[in-house]
Parts: structure tokens; sequence; C-alpha cells
């Protein structure tokens, strides 16, 4: 079956200085994976890519699967980015015998990792940060080159399942 979730993070920037805080390509997702039939792994998706890369486990290495951003949209409004990324993936119904427990459509504890890249004027460096679902709010990122504020999140990101 088809499944599709839908995933809104926002983030509030610094007034100053300017490090052109800017949403990665890519994110991971935490799905119940119908190929290794294990339930809550970390799947990586890439946009423009074919196939996502589920991680497997330490008996099963990580493998393709189907699955692929369909949408990736981010807006700016005053200091406030927002992210709604889409993503569609194959799902069957299995039994995650390790876990001794069904799989579902989004797995029993859904989490997001999103990856955010920068640029630090002061230091002519780029870098990148990491923000994911399950860290407690609200949660900041500064510049690992000159400490600089870069993000403030204060709730996390809103996944849906869609279908």
């Amino acid at each position: 079956m088809l499944r599709s979730v839908e995933i809104n993070t926002v983030v509030v920037l610094p007034e100053s200085p300017f490090h052109n805080v800017h949403w990665c390509d890519s994110l991971e997702l935490s799905l119940d994976c119908f190929i290794c039939q294990r339930s809550g792994r970390t799947t990586v998706f890439v946009t423009g890519a074919e196939r996502a890369v589920c991680s497997g486990d330490d008996q099963t290495e990580e493998h393709y699967t189907a699955g692929r951003i369909a949408a990736f949209d981010h807006t700016q409004e005053d200091r406030r980015t927002s992210l709604r990324a889409v993503v569609d993936y194959w799902w069957a119904p299995f039994h995650d015998a390790k876990r001794d427990e069904p799989a579902t459509a989004l797995t029993r504890r859904p989490w997001v990792r999103h990856h955010l890249g920068y640029y630090c004027p002061e230091q002519n460096k780029s870098g990148q940060l990491d923000l994911q679902t399950n860290v407690i709010r609200p949660v900041s990122s500064s510049c690992e080159h000159c400490s600089a504020p870069l993000i403030q999140s204060q709730e996390a990101p809103h996944i849906r399942l869609l279908t």
C-alpha cells in the first residue's frame, strides 16, 4: 500500500548576524520497513532520489526501500522559516519478530530529523546542524565557528499520516 506522510517544521532565526540558514535536501524518518520486517527503522530520504535507504539493524545491513520525497517546500516570513515535506513510501503488514509487535502504517513512535546548512560570514566557513522531534523544547543551535545563535525551535515537527 502506498502511504504518505506530511511533515511540518518551523524554526525561528535570530535577528543578527546573518548566516544564510537553509534546509538541506534530505531528511530521516522512522518507519516500519516491510523489506527487513523491522519496526522503527531510520529511513533516509533525499530530494530527487527514486528510493530511500533503510538503516537495517545489527542483523540486517542497510538496504534500499520504496520511498521518496514527493514535496519539499520551504518558506520564510520575518524571522521564521518553515519546511513542509511530503514523503511517499510503500508499506505492507508484517510482524516484527524481534520486538513481538505488528507493524503500523506510521511507526508507533514516529520521529523525523532535518538537516540545515549555514554559512558563517565571520570565519568564511559553512556548517550543518540537525533538528529532530525527540528532543526537549525549546532547543537552540549556534554556529560552530563563531558561536552566534542560528535557530530556535519552539515546538517539535508535526508528523501526520495522510493516506
